[in-house]
């Protein structure tokens, strides 16, 4: 049920690829709950995806953008702006991409030309976006700009690779940009550490099915499903989160709080 949580806002979602991501179901809500958007992604996944269909359901721009080059992002905002008829409220990054983790290179032995790769595409990816949407002012004052994470930023998760290092580089630019921004204009800038989640990356991961039904047990309440973290992404999107800065949320069915559960280990 939408309640016009986002009436007259207007926002960027990076990252939908297909109806299985996150970032596809959090556009769905945002003009659900009356924002107006624009859509972007890597020129290639464009190709693979089927963005087209969401954009015509949404009545929204695509602008393909790739996330590594300050050129495309300044373009994206530029346009964005133009087609949304004016500032920006709000900004999802949802960006993951590990080279490494593709080639099935352990993460002992991992190809650091790649590593790189990972590291601008997943994290310094969200930098670039908020230091280009600073610089240009692009943001309305208290506006929200939100990039989704994962706990293997802070716990290990070994079949998680090199994409833990990433994430726990996003969050710190989450934190560090989100004072910068918070005394420029008031934006907040924080993270959402969502439960695995059956996207097309997420299934990319290795063993991904026993981890998922792993992780479902040991969360009193279950996964997070990705239609319920866009719920979240809303929320965090909306004028009910003012306040609510440079933190990195779990939106993990309390899997975060957990040390053990009796019915992972069968008793």
């Amino acid at each position: 049920m939408a309640n016009d949580l986002l009436k007259g806002k207007r926002g960027i979602i990076f990252g939908a690829l297909d109806d299985q991501s996150i970032a596809w179901a959090v556009a769905e809500r945002c003009v659900e709950e009356g924002a107006q958007i624009t859509l972007t992604n890597a020129p290639v996944a464009l190709r693979f995806g089927q963005i087209d269909d969401l954009a015509k359901k949404l009545n929204a721009k695509v602008i393909p953008a790739d996330a590594t080059s300050n050129e495309d992002l300044t373009k994206l905002l530029d346009e964005s702006m133009e087609a949304l008829g004016g500032k920006i409220d709000f900004i999802l990054h949802s960006i993951g991409m590990s080279l490494n983790v593709r080639k099935k290179r352990d993460y002992t032995d991992l190809k650091y030309e790649w590593h790189h790769k990972t590291l601008d595409i997943s994290a310094i990816s969200f930098h670039r976006v908020m230091q280009l949407a600073y610089q240009k002012d692009v943001m309305n004052d208290w506006g929200s700009i939100l990039a989704l994470t994962y706990i293997a930023s802070q716990r290990i998760f070994p079949d998680y690779n090199e994409m833990a290092e990433a994430k726990s580089l996003l969050e710190s630019y989450a934190r560090s940009f989100g004072y910068h921004f918070a005394k420029k204009n008031h934006v907040r800038v924080n993270t959402i550490s969502q439960s695995p989640t059956l996207t097309t990356a997420g299934k990319g991961v290795k063993g991904f099915q026993d981890f998922y039904d792993y992780a479902d047990k040991m969360s009193p309440l279950g996964n997070a499903l990705g239609s319920q973290c866009a719920d979240y992404c809303v929320t965090m999107f909306s004028d009910l989160t003012k306040m609510v800065t440079m933190q990195n949320l779990y939106h993990d069915g309390g899997f975060s709080k957990m040390g053990m559960e009796p019915a992972v280990l069968g008793m």
